[in-house]
């Protein structure tokens, strides 16, 4: 059976906003934007590939290939295509108020393709974090983006994975045989 997928964004979760003083980012200059990235980091993210296959999810997109994985030890990994992705028929109906932080869900549902999944990111939508509380299958973990990925989410995503959806037979009564007369 393949691992669970785990999509990572980059901004807010490896690139935190405004990190404590006692944390171990160190500025980069990538792209023209400065990113804040943690060694501590890619030694998360490779423990968690022990039981999860990582994949960017990130507007990013190759350029996190390029730029982010080298910087934080990381190999190349697959990625989900953001850009110039078209609605397709079948894709969730997203509430106008959420067009913005839900515009990823379509194109992570359509790579998992039905795998479990766990998807770290700062832009999850509250209704989705939500319904996935009744899933085995997703876990979505919003992240604080001034803060970025901690050891408590990691140890979150080791201690309960997502697995895949049981299918629930459902029971019904025998019905009763006719008498013999």
């Amino acid at each position: 059976m393949p691992k669970p997928l785990l999509f990572l964004d980059v901004d807010g979760v490896l690139n935190p906003v405004c990190p404590g003083p006692e944390t171990d980012f160190d500025a980069h200059t990538m792209l023209g934007y400065t990113v804040l990235l943690s060694p501590r980091h890619g030694t998360w993210l490779r423990e968690l590939a022990a039981g999860y296959e990582l994949v960017w999810a990130t507007t990013w997109e190759e350029h996190a290939n390029a730029h982010i994985a080298p910087a934080i030890g990381l190999p190349e990994l697959p990625l989900v295509r953001f850009t110039g992705y078209t609605p397709q028929p079948g894709d969730p109906r997203v509430p106008l108020m959420e067009l913005f932080s839900a515009r990823k869900w379509a194109p992570l549902l359509r790579y998992a393709a039905g795998r479990p999944f766990a998807w770290v990111d700062d832009a999850i939508p509250g209704r989705l974090v939500r319904s996935a509380l009744w899933r085995r299958d997703r876990v979505l973990l919003p992240i604080d983006p001034g803060r970025g990925l901690e050891r408590r989410h990691v140890d979150r995503l080791l201690a309960r994975p997502p697995r895949p959806a049981t299918l629930r037979l459902r029971t019904t009564r025998p019905t009763a045989r006719p008498e013999a007369g």
